[in-house]
């Protein structure tokens, strides 16, 4: 018995779940990213190094998490079909596809950070604006990019030299065009019609923390205190993309293996990054995001198949026609 009452959810139903952590949810994850941003802010009186090293570690531990549910969405999907080899088929492509991206960054860095901006734009859009809303994706998937390129750009600069290893004396020039573009577009939208009023607030707190924190410790508070939770509660919500994530508990522990082999493969990379960094947090800095961006890569299309089974799984088949009977003839 005193097992049994050591696992508060046994026994309940799904629903009865979901809206015990809902109740909780509402009060504990607001603390828990109310101390993260504390600690973000506190970090900003390091030096320039300790204040990397602490955004970093922030991002890896509780950031990293939200995407090694990867393998809890993939399972519903490969297991039925390919019994137990699902999670190999899952694995090789996806680690292959994460490889590559790593190669790029490191044959042309410049291209591939282009491509990992746009990518990271078209991704933060569509989790946080949902479908079907293209221009608000943009506005909002935008908004962790553009705004450090027009508030801070020589600062944002020196943080991607680290990261693509090159000389960055300033941001290039296609950034801050489109950033500027972006700021128009964003006005436009927002002055067009009435918007909701706490996405403009969420909008307006983003802007204000990319106004007063250095780019890497604002940009850590945005993945870690909005897209990360925002991407798991969506799958904890949704009974058809993860069925056994079911809490925001269980989430957790279902990212743990994943998240485990990621800090193993970026301890094996981390003495090729040593050897080229002239410190240890710009070293961590380049592997850290060229990581991120490599597993972005199948993410997003893992996402996005997903999305499009699930869809399709949901479509209702039409009817067949209803034959009535024909009346018996009539005995004369």
């Amino acid at each position: 018995m005193a097992a049994r009452a050591s696992i508060p959810f046994r026994g309940i139903p799904v629903r009865t779940r979901r809206r015990i952590w809902a109740g909780s949810e509402a009060w504990l994850l607001p603390a828990a990213g109310a101390l993260v941003a504390l600690v973000l802010v506190a970090s900003t009186l390091l030096p320039r190094e300790a204040s990397w090293l602490v955004a970093l570690t922030v991002v890896i531990v509780l950031g990293v998490p939200h995407g090694a549910l990867d393998g809890a969405v993939a399972a519903p999907l490969l297991r039925p079909r390919y019994g137990r080899a699902w999670f190999g088929i899952f694995a090789v492509p996806y680690l292959g596809l994460a490889a590559l991206v790593l190669v790029a960054w490191q044959i042309a860095p410049r291209v591939t950070l282009a491509g990992f901006l746009a990518l990271s734009v078209m991704h933060f859009g569509e989790e946080d604006a949902g479908p079907g809303r293209p221009f608000e994706a943009l506005v909002r998937g935008a908004l962790p990019i553009a705004l450090p390129a027009l508030l801070r750009p020589d600062e944002t600069a020196g943080l991607f030299a680290a990261v693509t290893r090159v000389a960055l004396p300033q941001l290039p020039v296609w950034w801050s065009a489109a950033s500027w573009l972006w700021l128009g577009l964003a006005a436009c939208w927002i002055v067009g019609q009435r918007r909701r009023p706490t996405m403009l607030a969420e909008m307006a707190a983003l802007a204000c923390a990319f106004w007063l924190l250095p780019p890497l410790a604002a940009f850590t508070l945005y993945f870690v205190g909005l897209h990360g939770p925002r991407h798991m509660r969506a799958l904890v919500r949704d009974p058809h993309r993860a069925p056994g994530i079911d809490t925001m508990p269980r989430a957790v522990r279902a990212s743990l293996p994943v998240f485990g082999l990621t800090l193993l493969i970026g301890a094996g990379l981390w003495p090729l990054y040593a050897a080229g960094s002239p410190d240890a947090a710009a070293a961590l800095l380049a592997l850290t995001l060229q990581m991120l961006s490599a597993l972005t890569v199948p993410h997003v299309l893992l996402d996005r198949l997903a999305g499009r089974l699930g869809a399709s799984s949901l479509e209702v088949p039409a009817c067949a026609p209803i034959r009535r009977p024909q009346p018996a003839p009539s005995r004369r």
